[in-house]
């Protein structure tokens, strides 16, 4: 770690006091799609839910969010490009201006040589840009009012709502993000899932990754390095046993959830209190309410 990392790592935790990075799970966790898709998240309601409804809403943002990843984020082209996060190939990016870049005319084929990871990185860059700017300048109003009603929607059929007011408490310092693709789709979409989720005011794009090629446990110990001080701690969310283990082998604390809709482990139901006392039986004792992402 070189002096200035160091420094902007020491801005970050002033007056000795701890920061705690929250590693998030995205699928099942933080976003409720493939279980809809699949019907698994009515069905563990024993008929409350209407589970052909839910796979209709699954399918719904399926196809929006598959829609959206071609028009704007180069899925058809880098869909079995699974690189684990954005600036994965940062050094192969020789800064050149793509405000007039035809992607199309590229010729851009397997990131296998030097020249198609500079063509891979252009892209990565510009759906960074993207990104950052939101859906709501990158997609056409009728889409983002779409998008708006299913939301509504999907939060309605959930029971989440006060979902992102629950997700804001956790997000204060915006450290770090972490998030996994569905076996189902490739990496690519993630971009585009984020925001349509509106989770995008959490989570920068740098702080987006993927586990699906590399395991969840090499992304932890990638977002240990970047935080690589004394003063930071961290503590991984989630619903899968792999990032339960993962957890495990850093010697972090893990916080199970649950989507059994009787289980006292539900999103948004475990609070940054309750976290607290899994913070306390890893790291000790302390002031872990104060500073979280």
């Amino acid at each position: 770690m070189n002096a200035n990392t160091s420094q902007k790592l020491e801005a970050l935790a002033p007056d000795g006091v701890p920061v705690n990075v929250y590693i998030w799970d995205m699928d099942e966790t933080l976003i409720l799609l493939r279980s809809l898709l699949n019907g698994t998240y009515a069905e563990s309601f024993n008929g409350s839910k209407d589970v052909k409804r839910g796979v209709e809403i699954g399918e719904m943002w399926e196809k929006h969010i598959l829609k959206i990843c071609d028009d704007c984020f180069f899925y058809e082209q880098v869909e079995d490009c699974n690189e684990p996060f954005i600036d994965s190939l940062r050094e192969y990016d020789d800064g050149k201006d793509l405000s007039s870049y035809d992607f199309k005319q590229d010729e851009f084929s397997s990131p296998t040589d030097d020249l198609n990871k500079r063509k891979l990185a252009y892209r990565h860059r510009a759906v960074a840009e993207r990104y950052e700017k939101g859906l709501a300048r990158i997609v056409d109003s009728g889409t983002v009012s779409v998008l708006d009603e299913l939301y509504e929607v999907t939060d309605g059929y959930t029971d989440r709502k006060g979902l992102l007011g629950a997700v804001f408490k956790w997000n204060k310092s915006k450290l770090s993000g972490y998030t996994h693709s569905s076996d189902f789709r490739g990496t690519h979409t993630k971009p585009c899932e984020v925001p349509a989720f509106r989770l995008d005011t959490f989570l920068r794009h740098e702080n987006v990754y993927s586990s699906i090629d590399v395991g969840k446990l090499q992304c932890f110990k990638w977002i240990k390095e970047r935080y690589h001080h004394p003063k930071f701690r961290f503590c991984a969310i989630g619903d899968g046993w792999e990032e339960c283990a993962a957890a495990q082998t850093m010697q972090w604390p893990f916080v199970k959830i649950d989507l059994q809709p009787d289980s006292s482990y539900r999103f948004p139901g475990v609070t940054p209190k309750t976290v607290s006392y899994y913070f306390a039986a890893v790291y000790g004792n302390s002031d872990t309410d104060t500073n979280k992402e």
